[in-house]
């Protein structure tokens, strides 16, 4: 029904439990999700993700017969400075969230570039040798669960927040293998250019998540804002980018009750891009 490298993100219907989430997607005809697992933004992975609760999440994720990308999840702030315990913490909250990764087959991991803040907790240049370490060694895990580790950066939201600083995080990852997420609503609510994002990341981006937006503003419905997907998508095409797109409609312009049409309607505009 819709182009096969096209999926849609759980958080898309982040106010529907799990595996009624995943009907919906499924009934849209939606073949692949993202699996939402961001506290405070999605709730369909527990952050307190204990052995039975990957248990749980696993087992109802292979139901819905649903192929999976990759999961969406966090770990912590990457620029917080940690004693002994908070890192021992933090590394069996990875190693929880990529032993779901591994059994319900998603291809990847996809952490956050920072904390939700714009500011330093030391230094732009520490800060920003903090996160690449921290993802990088987080990608040495993932790799022997057999996964890869990706990073959504820019995050207008986060630490890498703009084009300056995302291309920076991406000099520190070069060679390291954790790969970088695209999100065009990120990108345009930060006042930058998708298309320069696309030519300063060219061979670098694994995946592409798909929302509109305004500066200022990442929450909007395929064409209710700024992005330009046709060129946007063409730039990518261009570039060799071979990997799968995501709607992540995390949107707040329609009600519950209009979402799946909605996300038809943004799966048909953007298949004809494909």
């Amino acid at each position: 029904m819709f182009n096969s490298r096209l999926g849609c993100s759980s958080i898309s219907f982040r106010h529907q439990d799990l595996p009624t989430a995943l009907r919906t997607i499924g009934g849209l005809g939606f073949e692949e999700i993202d699996l939402g697992a961001l506290p405070g933004v999605c709730d369909h992975v527990p952050y307190e993700l204990d052995a039975d609760a990957v248990t749980a999440v696993t087992a109802q994720v292979i139901a819905s017969g649903l192929a999976v990308r990759s999961v969406n999840g966090d770990i912590g702030d990457l620029n917080a400075v940690l004693d002994a315990d908070q890192q021992a913490s933090r590394a069996r909250h990875l190693d929880a969230l990529l032993t779901l990764t591994a059994n319900i087959g998603a291809k990847a991991l996809v952490l956050p570039c920072g904390a939700l803040s714009h500011e330093p907790v030391r230094s732009l240049e520490e800060d920003l040798d903090t996160v690449a370490a921290q993802l990088i060694a987080a990608g040495k895990r993932a790799a022997e669960f057999g996964v890869e580790l990706w990073t959504e950066s820019l995050h207008f939201l986060r630490f890498c927040w703009n084009l300056d600083r995302a291309e920076q995080l991406a000099a520190r990852l070069a060679g390291s293998g954790v790969g970088i997420v695209m999100d065009f609503s990120h990108i345009v609510a930060a006042g930058e250019d998708p298309l320069e994002y696309i030519a300063r990341h060219e061979g670098r981006i694994s995946h592409v998540h798909l929302r509109d937006a305004v500066p200022g503003n990442i929450n909007l419905s395929i064409g209710n804002g700024q992005a330009d997907f046709a060129g946007g998508l063409r730039a990518l095409a261009a570039s060799g980018y071979g990997g799968h797109f995501s709607l992540e409609l995390e949107t707040r312009d329609v009600t519950h009750d209009e979402r799946p049409a909605a996300t038809a309607k943004a799966a048909s505009f953007i298949s004809d891009l494909i």
